[in-house]
């Protein structure tokens, strides 16, 4: 099945974010479905009470919002899920493996959703069928035959729901490992390492609620208009009722300069708009932390001006002292930056920060938000303590419309989290399983994404199972990556659809189609309900909504409970008894994770329920039992040691981004309408000065080379220069494309999580074919 296509064009986009825009684009997706009016039925389901979560973004639900309850992308998600093409057996003996390597990440999902589970037996180039019970058995052939079970590896993407994930951990656990890698390795690990050192929590302390309530809401590092699109309208909303909106991107992001709402009726019958900020400042990748030194460093002269004066001054010292500890240590190294470094690293001026302090100053509430333009650097787990610091000296913690919002990319990847998928799970979890299930967890640390891609690379882990997502593409260094995965023994994916890690494979290797958010999931007790966890801790349930393309797709839940009864049998766990009704799952579920005492029963109510935060209510669970002051210098210098050890000073530094056709590694067209790029995806923006500086002209192609420290040659090649609105020093382009340009070992302190918004590269030209487009 050959995907729409179209010629390569740039022309910048004029329109504001969502609108008639929006609207053109969700009926093209709608009608591209190949099941338009039993979509047109799904879609009005998303996100209603008896409904099915939408499988896209984490954003939560208003709690009186109407009947639609999805945005454009949302919708784009619903009807690529629910596809009326499928992909079977007859498709994979027509194509060999390498056949299908030749086409691109978006040519493979289009083909549709994979309809009978298939096997890659070692000896020949395709897929062949396998029978359900057959594939298990093979699972556990090889899980059985390993030497250590440290030596398989299971990983989860953020989509899985509750009840998939705590059984994934509870077999994983089981079955003797703490080697749960997941998908939050790469974007918000760093959220929840930053928070759970800071507050005691790894989650944002704000709800929905809390931004009518805002008197400022300050955005860094994210682009709402197309990751979370749902979030336009409270930024919206927050602007027309005098609010102040905050926002520091180095991009002129559309969502985050004007937006047409969809629903408002006077402005799509008048095409009018709203903006949508009060103030937009663009630092230097990677210069967050240094600018909120800066506006801290206003705070405190303030302070001791009002000090002098006898005024009271912007800072609460009586939240300060009832609940804070090393208030003093970070005052000290506040004071000791200097304006120079704060300047220099942030790339804004001084006149600016000034700015944005004095609408920090004056807010008496205030949330602070922010996305992996924030998670995805060396130094990411300082700046978002920075941040964490700068709401602690005005006691923006734990009252109304105030807070901290880490906004989250997967539907579900925070509810994954709490269920217990995390290689370095509290202890407090393993007593909770040991206790409910009456076996001996694992107690050693288990591997992250990165280390889970070193372990292969050495051969120490042999079975890598993954639980939706595609690792492949979505980890960074991409061919090292491959070359790990392929020194597997067994490589297992419970997917939807077709993408890059079911052809790059380990020995042997299995495809298992699972059932995605849109489908019905009948048990042997009837239909089943899942359940999932927004970015403001709301657990609610979702009901599939349409039939499922072909009844040899199983549900992930039973996909697990299947692996695990093949492998471990029915001593500790009668797995195959759980999922007869998932009520049974969540029933364990309440016995072992806090905050879900009646599970069921506590479902029923419209919206679900809260997931009540410690923090948000000045509770702190940190080892001083009080929100502590992180204290940390500014970096000496952006760049990596394993960049400034080069010879060569970088041309310019990278970020990759989504297009607004895209979710994660999914490409739902080769356009990124709000950037106004149509047919192509290997393109690079990059501010015209820098262009020319560089010896080259607009819509000339280059290979971009990463700079690192080491003897690999990580290039790209043949994309399109593209002059665009960035500041100098500074480029852009899309992943997954890019991500062979990340080194395997550059990533966050403390996190693990992949630098992919700082990348030094250098610009060559064209290894292809060279023309001017």
């Amino acid at each position: 099945m050959r995907p729409p296509a179209d010629r390569f064009r740039f022309h910048p986009y004029q329109r504001p974010a969502a609108g008639w825009g929006a609207l053109r684009s969700v009926a093209h997706a709608w009608r591209d479905s190949k099941q338009p009016f039993k979509n047109l039925r799904a879609m009005l389901q998303t996100n209603q009470h008896g409904g099915f979560d939408c499988p896209s973004c984490a954003w939560g639900e208003a709690p009186k919002e109407g009947r639609i309850r999805f945005c454009e992308n949302g919708a784009k998600a619903v009807n690529w899920e629910a596809t009326g093409r499928g992909v079977d057996a007859a498709f994979f003996r027509e194509n060999s493996i390498d056949q299908l390597l030749k086409h691109d990440d978006y040519w493979l999902e289009y083909q549709g959703r994979l309809t009978e589970p298939m096997y890659l037996d070692g000896s020949g180039n395709h897929y062949r069928p396998i029978g359900w019970d057959e594939a298990f058995a093979v699972i556990a052939r090889h899980l059985k035959g390993l030497a250590s079970p440290d030596e398989a590896a299971f990983y989860t993407s953020g989509r899985a729901s509750n009840e998939a994930a705590f059984l994934y951990q509870l077999f994983a656990r089981a079955y003797g490992t703490n080697n749960l890698p997941d998908c939050s390795n790469m974007c918000h690990e760093a959220s929840g390492v930053a928070l759970q050192e800071s507050i005691g929590t790894g989650k944002g302390t704000v709800t929905y609620e809390d931004f009518a309530r805002a008197d400022a809401i300050f955005l860094m590092g994210q682009n709402p208009g197309t990751n979370h699109p749902r979030m336009l309208e409270p930024l919206r909303e927050a602007v027309a009722r005098g609010a102040q909106v905050v926002v520091f991107n180095p991009l002129r992001e559309r969502g985050l300069e004007r937006f047409q709402s969809p629903q408002n009726a006077l402005q799509m019958l008048t095409d009018g708009d709203s903006a949508m900020n009060t103030a937009y400042f663009r630092p230097a990748l990677g210069g967050d932390m240094a600018a909120v030194r800066g506006i801290a460093k206003f705070i405190f002269q303030w302070q001791r001006e009002a000090e002098q004066d006898g005024a009271q001054g912007p800072l609460d010292l009586e939240f300060v002292a009832a609940h804070c500890a090393g208030f003093e240590a970070y005052r000290q190294v506040v004071d000791q930056t200097s304006w120079g470094q704060i300047l220099a690293q942030s790339g804004l001026q001084r006149a600016e920060l000034e700015r944005a302090a004095h609408i920090f100053a004056r807010s008496e509430r205030l949330i602070f938000c922010w996305a992996m333009g924030i998670t995805q650097h060396r130094h990411s787990v300082p700046t978002i303590q920075e941040i964490t610091n700068l709401l602690l000296l005005r006691g923006q913690i734990g009252k109304p419309g105030a807070g901290l919002c880490p906004v989250r990319g997967h539907s579900n990847v925070q509810g994954d989290r709490t269920m217990g998928i995390a290689d370095r799970p509290a202890p407090e979890l393993l007593d909770a399983l040991e206790q409910r299930f009456g076996f001996s967890c694992p107690r050693e640390d288990g591997v992250n994404v990165v280390k889970t891609i070193e372990a292969m690379e050495e051969g120490r882990i042999r079975v890598f199972v993954g639980l939706g997502g595609n690792f492949a593409q979505a980890t960074p260094d991409t061919p090292r990556t491959h070359r790990a995965l392929q020194r597997c023994q067994l490589t297992v994916q419970i997917s939807t659809k077709l993408n890059r890690s079911h052809l790059v494979t380990g020995r042997e290797a299995l495809i298992l189609p699972c059932l995605g958010r849109t489908d019905i999931d009948r048990q042997l007790s009837g239909p089943q309900a899942v359940t999932v966890e927004d970015s403001f801790s709301m657990v609610h349930a979702s009901f599939g909504q349409l039939q499922p393309l072909s009844s040899q797709m199983r549900s992930e839940p039973a996909i697990i409970a299947g692996i695990a009864d093949a492998t471990l049998g029915k001593d500790m766990v009668n797995w195959l008894a759980l999922v007869e009704d998932y009520g049974r799952i969540r029933d364990l579920i309440a016995d072992v994770i806090p905050g879900f005492r009646d599970f069921n029963r506590r479902l029923e109510q419209p919206g679900g329920f809260y997931l009540q935060n410690p923090a948000g209510q000045r509770r702190w669970n940190t080892d001083l039992g009080k929100a502590k002051f992180i204290t940390h210098s500014l970096p000496d210098s952006l760049l990596n040691e394993g960049v400034r050890h080069k010879a060569r000073k970088p041309d310019l530094v990278l970020q990759t981004l989504r297009s607004h056709d895209q979710f994660n590694t999914t490409v739902y067209s080769l356009n990124d309408r709000y950037r106004g790029v149509k047919g192509e995806r290997h393109v690079l923006f990059a501010n015209l000065e820098d262009i020319h500086r560089l010896g080259f002209e607009d819509r000339q192609k280059v290979d971009i080379v990463s700079l690192w420290n080491d003897d690999i040659e990580r290039r790209v090649q043949g994309f399109t220069l593209i002059a665009f609105d960035i500041p100098e020093g500074q480029a852009a382009t899309y992943y997954p494309e890019a991500n062979p340009l990340v080194p395997l070992e550059s990533y966050g302190i403390g996190s693990y999580t992949p630098t992919s918004k700082f990348i030094a590269i250098r610009l060559e030209q064209s290894t292809a074919p060279e023309r001017i487009v």
